[in-house]
């Protein structure tokens, strides 16, 4: 394993610290769940400093446990009239990757991973690509509009 410590700038730092600092209730929807992984992941793609990566992993980790819970959940009446179309748009994503389950599994796979800092830099950089790739097709497959059947 190779460690190579990495200072941010304090602007980053602060712009880091920002997203770390928001909360994520318990009644937090699912937007504002996959809202916050998308943030964390956007911030940890960008960060090499440990300890604020390990912190994001922390915090994903925990929005990650929510964001499963509200997908086990009914959608609120507001989420289900934010989604609801006459046309379903087009995706170019393969069935296979609409399973949500499998996709949190992975995300949390990952996640973990990169809390283990037993990965080489490079391999711990590309996972954190991966990671952040896998949280945006979870936030375009949840936030897909579908078709309501009255």
């Amino acid at each position: 394993m190779t460690t190579t410590i990495q200072t941010c700038s304090e602007n980053f730092k602060h712009q880091i610290q920002d997203v770390l600092d928001v909360p994520l209730p318990g009644s937090a929807d699912l937007f504002t769940a996959l809202d916050q992984c998308a943030a964390f992941v956007c911030v940890m793609v960008e960060c090499q400093d440990e300890y604020y990566r390990l912190a994001l992993c922390g915090r994903l980790a925990h929005a990650l446990t929510v964001l499963r819970q509200r997908c086990a959940e009914d959608l609120p009446e507001n989420l289900v009239s934010q989604l609801t179309t006459e046309t379903v748009p087009v995706t170019d994503v393969p069935d296979f990757w609409h399973d949500t389950e499998m996709l949190l599994d992975y995300a949390d796979a990952l996640t973990l991973a990169l809390s283990g800092k037993t990965l080489l830099d490079r391999n711990s950089q590309d996972l954190v690509g991966l990671l952040h790739d896998l949280i945006y097709l979870l936030v375009d497959q949840l936030k897909t509009p579908f078709i309501t059947h009255a």
